[in-house]
């Protein structure tokens, strides 16, 4: 076979192992096609729904685009508004909690969503996902308190949970397998076009209006993408719809989650270490994980994918995915904030100072499907991304903040973040096998989230401890005003050093994670 042969080879073996690898390789919490839309045995057994009358590419767009649109960009859009809500509602040390708190609603109904979508179809699923989502908007509008503002962005995440879910679903369900990676490829254009501009857009209306305008916006967006997808024809009944519930896992998922991610988002400055609080967020934590681990592994339909993590190498591909993620929104929550207080740069700015790292995002992912379909080996450059990443934020921690080399650290950032996920992707899938192609895509869409929540809520809480005035009470409410900018960059120096080990342990963990042989799968697929 010739090099161009057995390339062909390997790059027609990550289509059949992975198929939606390198279109997906950075959308953050989705699932790939309707096979993924939730975990569980069933996942990778659903019906491909026949072609049907909608095969224009213009209708489909346009109505699974704003909601997956609306999902993505509500990730990203607040990061450069957090300083001016902070100004007008104080409460400085609770500001994580606006993106912590949606990233925590939409990570554990996520996968609730895919298994409502199997059982009372997927547009009337995307209609209430919508409706929730449209609500929890308006109240964010309106919020007249920090604390208000932050159980509205929980509401708003419990339907933007369904939007990527259930967007990537309908996909699955409406095209044939055949066009579904140009598709996929499409869509998942839009989630980097939405997670670049979300920064850039918010700090664009912070710096000419109301924050509370980029709430208001979802909600003639909402009815109009409601519209849209009323006007899709209605498929076929799914067999998964007769699929036994898994309540108890859920809820008990559920528990554990929040209460383990409360506790590291609050810890030090919400509550001291040692309290009733702090023990009683812990004990919550172990006993429910406990308990649900057990539960799953009796369960015939068990609401997480236990079997795969118990796979080689999959423990340390999940674990170089929670480092990714965390690394990345940690940044994305971070940055802006230190910007504008320590270095008294405008909203616009801050987004502006952004974009090269969303943008690295994306050329690294693309450079990591090249290399991957060029070479026949995928894996090779995460563990050499995450390190390039772990050094460009010890750069933030160490070297004088002046603007070029926060943009070069950045830039270099967001490039070695984007090798992750598409080799992770596929590592997984190869891995887990065509029969639980579903509940691996799922698994990691699961993990990216937990990654990403954590990075907001447990660096964005260190950060306000170490903000906080000397001689403050825990608990105390933090506010911009009076904060002297030497000890604003002194705490985020710290920040940055812990953030940079962080992303270094994401690198060993990488290192671990195998390297594929395409070539050697694509053989295997042949036979």
């Amino acid at each position: 076979m010739s090099e161009e042969e057995q390339t062909q080879a390997a790059a027609d073996a990550a289509d059949t192992e992975a198929p939606d690898l390198v279109s997906e390789g950075s959308l953050p919490s989705s699932t790939t096609g309707h096979e993924d839309s939730h975990f569980g045995p069933q996942a990778a057994e659903q019906p491909t729904a026949a072609p049907t009358e909608l095969t224009t590419f213009t209708a489909l767009f346009s109505a699974v685009m704003l909601p997956m649109f609306m999902g993505a960009v509500d990730q990203t859009l607040l990061v450069t508004a957090t300083p001016r809500i902070a100004q007008e509602l104080g409460g400085l040390s609770e500001t994580s909690w606006i993106a912590a708190g949606y990233l925590l609603a939409a990570t554990i109904t996520a996968p609730l969503y895919g298994r409502l979508g199997d059982r009372f179809g997927r547009r009337n699923v995307m209609l209430l996902a919508l409706t929730i989502f449209a609500l929890g908007s308006l109240a964010c509008t309106v919020a007249p308190t920090m604390r208000l503002l932050i159980a509205a962005r929980v509401l708003q995440g419990l339907g933007g949970g369904g939007l990527m879910v259930l967007s990537q679903s309908l996909i699955g369900e409406l095209v044939p397998p055949w066009e579904r990676p140009r598709y996929q490829g499409y869509f998942a254009l839009i989630f980097t076009v939405s997670s670049v501009g979300g920064p850039l857009i918010g700090g664009f209306v912070v710096h000419h209006g109301d924050w509370r305008w980029l709430f208001l916006a979802n909600l003639p967006l909402a009815v109009l993408a409601a519209w849209r997808i009323t006007r899709l024809p209605k498929p076929q009944p799914s067999p998964a719809r007769h699929a036994p519930y898994d309540p108890a896992g859920f809820a008990l998922f559920v528990v554990c989650a929040a209460s383990a991610l409360l506790w590291f988002g609050e810890v030090g400055h919400g509550f001291p270490f040692v309290s009733i609080a702090s023990a009683a967020f812990a004990a919550v934590a172990l006993v429910s994980g406990v308990l649900l681990a057990g539960q799953q592994r009796r369960h015939p339909n068990a609401f997480l994918p236990l079997a795969i993590l118990r796979l080689p190498s999959v423990p340390w591909i999940c674990a170089s995915v929670v480092a990714f993620a965390g690394t990345m929104f940690g940044l994305l929550f971070l940055l802006p904030i230190y910007l504008q207080v320590a270095h008294h740069s405008n909203a616009l700015d801050a987004g502006l100072q952004l974009l090269p790292l969303t943008g690295g995002l994306v050329a690294g992912s693309t450079l990591n499907s090249r290399v991957s379909a060029r070479t026949g080996i995928s894996g090779k450059l995460p563990p050499w991304g995450m390190g390039a990443a772990a050094l460009a934020v010890l750069a933030l921690a160490l070297l004088p903040p002046v603007p070029w080399i926060i943009t070069v650290a950045a830039a270099v950032c967001g490039l070695g973040l984007g090798t992750v996920m598409p080799s992770a992707q596929l590592a997984t899938q190869i891995l887990a096998g065509r029969e639980r192609l579903g509940a691996a895509s799922a698994l990691l869409s699961l993990t990216r989230s937990t990654g990403a929540t954590l990075g907001t809520a447990a660096f964005g809480g260190l950060a306000f401890i170490l903000l906080r005035p000397q001689g403050s009470a825990i608990g105390e409410s933090l506010h911009l005003q009076g904060l002297d900018p030497a000890h604003v960059a002194h705490a985020f120096r710290i920040v940055f050093g812990a953030l940079a080990v962080f992303a270094g342990l994401g690198a060993l963990a990488a290192a671990r994670a195998p390297c594929m042989d395409l070539r050697k799968h694509a053989a295997q697929a042949n036979r």
